[in-house]
């Protein structure tokens, strides 16, 4: 436990711990980065016999080069974009290198994290706002934190991946200086080769022994931009041919020899235990070799997954109940008593004098909601796990490798979480999902009871949904006033479960300190309103909650972004240009400009269509969204969205798009039709056919433009999310004059 917590807790709180004592650090420099001390590369112990690594992401043997991704590949594409940008100052083209998941090593710590962690808005540059993210560099560097999420890869890797990348180049030329006697000036480096000048061509491959024999040239300098070939320009991922054609190994899909399978029927009343089981009947079923009894359910070991998951389904279990509200209307009793000073998170931004601008003008007040929604992943919740008398190895897709080390080791009374050996696996999907640790602790049971046989752990689907832990459920009240045309008062005030607190428990490490997340959409509203308030307050005794695409501004972002809507028609002002004159950071004005230019934006559009706009920064990148809708005699039909968003630098404008794309269809499907919801304390809800996404003919045009404005490279995984349910909300009022305030929008309304 106090391994985990100098870890991770540290990491979380260190950024406003150190503001408040008055501390600032210098910033982790690109070459301490790029080539750490001996001791702090995890590659240098396992390389094999005139074999090289510079830093730890780059590893050359005598038949292969190695570059490591630190970053988990959920979906997202970072498993391309990362060793692209090493490549790019290698001088190595695709098809060169291999590409290997990085292990759990505080080498691989997530300096993107900062961003989030300084109690600073993203557009603050000030020196204070900076030396608190110097401070928070610090806390992350000493705490190790190896993460992938919060969008933060780009913003992680960009000038460190660069950089390992320019000392391996410079290094490789010296190495082929020394054997040549050529001055370096004179050799330059072109597809994974060192050209001397006569034009002799030595592999990298074959400088890997000489290399292996000087120090690293930390003093290597990245390209200038202009002549970068890959990044900036549409390239096709590393993984897509692969993924085309099946050749890609998910974690599902791997296998190893003398390998038994499982599936599991865990307590549905999460969290609770087994009471008893009846296992009768499974015993005889085919393929069946042992039934297992593991903390809070059964498992049945099979020859092959599909006898497992037929026969535990089989097993009849008593289940302890529930320790939150059994039932879903109770869930949301409890968040309505929850805006009360005892459940109060913090007063995050306060703005003037709130209560008189209330006072002033035209008085507006409404509640929204959102409920609880699930990952619901393509890949369901897997691992392989082979556990012996030295410890324990596994196999997994997962976001948080030390905390994987942690949890599994905690499960089976390992000493310490290094007895753990951990390997990352291509995932297919997350969205947070592959942020907890169902399957890991679950797996490490079953194996610990198996010892010495590989087992394969498979979840059925309904399993899946029965046991994710779901988005938080939430309820905003919000109040505003207009007087003369103008917004004078907004008063933000929204009750949830806590996400980041809960998955912080889960991991080993609780916190007391409020949850961030739910601040997210919610304070770093950017519009110039002279009285302004955002409080959050966390409901108690509720089903645990997690993040999910976006985390906090999934739900706080359709909150805000709606009621500003409603304020401005209640001020009789058109809904883009009031944002655009509101609007106080340039760059997020051109931001809401470009969206307006890209769709065109003249007005209403007439009796039946409408178009609605929203604005929501999250994990420091703003994103703008108008969604266009047409209300049709079976319902609405989206016509088409136009989406910018401003990263700092985009590095791959293909993978940008999808991105982007696939971020407003995740925001709008959800938005539409999903929601977990409770009975007798289990989710009703236990597959796709109950909690649907967007379907393809409901799939609008997408139209997505890239800025490069912002000072900083930001991230782009979660922050189209949040605008999209608003943007749509706002356009069938636009249409419609109805306002549609709880997710999803299915209970109100048709679509079609």
């Amino acid at each position: 436990m106090g391994h985990m917590q100098s870890l991770s807790r540290r990491a979380f709180v260190f950024g406003s711990a150190a503001l408040a004592g008055g501390i600032a650090f210098g910033a982790y420099s690109n070459a301490e980065a790029a080539a750490p001390a001996a001791d702090g590369n995890p590659l240098a112990a396992g390389l094999g016999p005139n074999a090289v690594t510079f830093n730890p992401w780059v590893e050359i043997s005598p038949d292969r080069i190695t570059l490591i991704a630190q970053h988990a590949d959920i979906g997202q594409g970072v498993g391309s974009v990362q060793p692209i940008m090493i490549a790019e100052e290698m001088d190595l083209d695709p098809g060169q290198f291999e590409v290997r998941f990085a292990g759990p090593s505080p080498a691989y710590f997530n300096t993107g994290f900062k961003e989030e962690l300084a109690p600073f808005l993203a557009s603050d540059q000030s020196p204070a706002a900076e030396a608190g993210r110097a401070a928070a560099l610090e806390g992350l560097r000493k705490s190790g934190l190896q993460m992938t999420g919060g969008s933060s890869t780009i913003p992680d890797t960009y000038e460190k991946l660069r950089m390992a990348g320019a000392v391996a180049r410079e290094t490789l030329k010296a190495a082929a200086a020394k054997r040549s006697g050529v001055a370096v000036a004179d050799i330059r480096t072109q597809s994974g080769h060192v050209i001397l000048p006569d034009g002799t061509k030595i592999p990298y491959v074959e400088l890997a022994a000489d290399a292996a024999k000087i120090p690293p040239v930390l003093d290597a300098q990245t390209r200038d931009p202009s002549t970068w070939r890959m990044i900036g320009k549409p390239m096709m991922r590393l993984d897509v041919r692969a993924k085309v054609l099946g050749e890609l190994s998910f974690g599902i899909d791997m296998k190893m020899e003398g390998m038994l399978y499982a599936s599991v029927k865990l307590n549905p009343n999460k969290g609770q235990p087994l009471k008893s089981h009846d296992a009768a009947k499974a015993q005889s079923m085919p393929g069946v070799k042992k039934i297992l009894e593991i903390k809070n359910g059964v498992a049945v070991i099979a020859t092959n997954s599909w006898y497992a998951m037929k026969a535990v389904d089989a097993i009849a279990c008593e289940w302890a109940p529930s320790v939150y509200p059994a039932e879903q209307a109770d869930h949301w009793k409890v968040l309505e008593s929850s805006f009360k000073p005892e459940f109060l998170g913090k007063e995050w931004r306060k703005i003037g004098d709130v209560e008189a601008g209330l006072r002033t003008g035209k008085r507006i007040e409404a509640e929204y909601r959102a409920p609880y929604v699930a990952h619901q992943p393509l890949e369901p919740l897997n691992g392989i796990g082979l556990v012996t008398d030295k410890g324990m190895e596994i196999w997994v897709g997962h976001q948080s490798p030390q905390f994987v080390q942690y949890v599994a080791a905690t499960a089976i009374g390992l000493k310490q979480p290094e007895q753990v050996t951990f390997h990352n696996q291509w995932t297919g999907g997350s969205f947070g999902h592959r942020l907890e640790y169902e399957n890991v602790r679950v797996l490490a049971e079953i194996a610990n009871q198996m010892r010495g046989t590989p087992i394969k752990l498979v979840f059925s689907r309904e399993e899946d949904f029965l046991q994710d832990i779901p988005r938080q459920i939430a309820i905003a009240r919000h109040r505003g006033s207009i007087d003369k045309g103008k917004i004078v008062a907004a008063d933000l005030q929204l009750a949830s479960t806590a996400p980041l607190k809960g998955l912080l428990e889960r991991s080993g490490a609780p916190s007391k300190d409020p949850d961030a997340q739910l601040a997210a959409g919610l304070w770093n509203v950017y519009y110039d309103i002279p009285n302004f308030r955002a409080t959050t307050y966390e409901a108690q005794g509720l089903s645990p909650s997690t993040t999910w695409r976006s985390v906090g501004a999934s739900t706080a972002g359709f909150f805000t972004e709606s009621f500003i809507d409603e304020l401005i028609h209640a001020a009789g002002l058109d809904p883009m240009k009031a944002r655009i004159a509101m609007c106080a950071v340039p760059t997020y004005r051109k931001l809401l400009e470009t969206v307006a230019e890209m769709s065109d934006w003249k007005g209403p559009l007439g009796k039946g269509r409408g178009r609605g706009v929203a604005f929501v920064e999250s994990f420091g990148t703003p994103a703008a969204e108008v969604v266009e809708v047409t209300a049709t005699d079976r319902g609405i039909k989206i016509d088409r969205v136009w989406v910018a968003v401003d990263v700092g630098k985009v590095i791959d404008p293909v993978n940008f798009e999808n991105q982007v794309q696939g971020g407003v269809v995740w925001g709008l499907g959800h938005a539409i039709n999903c929601e977990l919801t409770y009975a007798k304390g289990a989710v009703q809800q236990t597959n796709y056919n109950h909690h649907e996404a967007m379907r393809i003919y409901q799939c609008p045009v997408i139209e997505v433009r890239g800025l490069e404005n912002d000072p900083k490279v930001r991230g782009v995984g979660e922050p189209p999310v949040p605008p999209a349910a608003p943007a749509l909300a706002n356009a069938i009022f636009a249409a419609t004059g109805k306002r549609i305030r709880e997710m999803p929008f299915n209970k109100f309304i048709d679509f079609v």
